[in-house]
């Protein structure tokens, strides 16, 4: 079948941090009392997050899981100061970690990644639809319609809506049927070997990693898709007919059994 539609990961792939989160972990820190180095905080984050329990609560409505998303996060951030120097101290550790996981739900704290614009500009003016399919929490739509990615993308589909998360095959089967694509019909792209490249290769998509582009505005060559307009002119609507509601989480999630993937990776708070 013919190529109809693009699908994406978020974080390192459209989108990625300004800084480091070492970074900003430790400049946050510092304002709430307790000095560590970025280098020490952002090593002990990785190490964290490589070993914390998957950020998927199948059954629970979006307003649930948002409570749950919440608290993991806020887990793996103790979790984090607590690897870098099990001495730490906050005086308040809940001011700190509130104004910390609002600042990672800010556009000032992510920005677009080299390409991706024009490569989603040039997709959906050859009719191709294009959505994003992330194992980030619910704050991505907010998120990528602050960095302008709204008038791009036909969905955002993360963990909370559907009850699993890459590489599981329903989180990609979900945002398949909201395009009313089959896989054959369609490429993904993303930065996780597993999650993401296996994953989708494992339902029948065209799989492409990030990283063998030298930037995402080479995606449209590596597909083969037709000559596109300039990255300026007005996208087309892409390959789906739907309503102007394409960046808002859908209904409640069906129950499902509990997803066995682990949510690893980089991403912040």
């Amino acid at each position: 079948m013919s190529l109809r539609g693009v699908l994406f990961d978020a974080a390192g792939t459209l989108i990625e941090l300004s800084e480091p989160p070492g970074e900003t972990y430790a400049r946050v820190a510092a304002a709430h009392g307790v000095a560590l180095s970025p280098w020490r905080i952002g090593d002990a984050f990785r190490r964290v997050v490589a070993q914390a329990t998957p950020m998927v609560f199948p059954g629970e409505t979006l307003e649930r899981s948002a409570e749950l998303e919440r608290e993991w996060w806020r887990g793996v951030v103790r979790s984090t100061f607590l690897a870098a120097d099990s001495a730490t101290r906050f005086d308040d550790f809940d001011a700190f970690f509130a104004e910390l996981f609002a600042r990672f739900g800010r556009p000032g704290s992510w920005r677009s990644r080299p390409g991706a614009r024009d490569a989603l500009r040039s997709l959906r003016s050859t009719g191709l639809a294009t959505g994003v399919v992330s194992n980030f929490d619910q704050r991505l739509a907010k998120i990528l319609q602050d960095l302008d990615f709204q008038p791009l993308l036909d969905c955002v589909v993360v963990p909370a809506q559907v009850g699993f998360a890459k590489p599981s095959r329903e989180i990609f089967a979900f945002a398949l049927d909201l395009l009313e694509l089959a896989p054959s019909e369609a490429a993904f792209v993303g930065d996780d070997a597993d999650r993401d490249v296996r994953g989708a290769e494992a339902l029948g998509f065209r799989a492409v990693d990030v990283a063998s582009l030298d930037t995402l505005a080479d995606l449209p060559e590596r597909l083969g898709t037709p000559a596109a307009q300039s990255a300026g002119a007005t996208p087309a609507t892409g390959g789906v007919d739907r309503p102007d509601t394409k960046m808002q989480l859908s209904a409640d999630p069906p129950a499902a059994a509990p997803n066995p993937v682990a949510a690893r990776g980089s991403r912040p708070v």
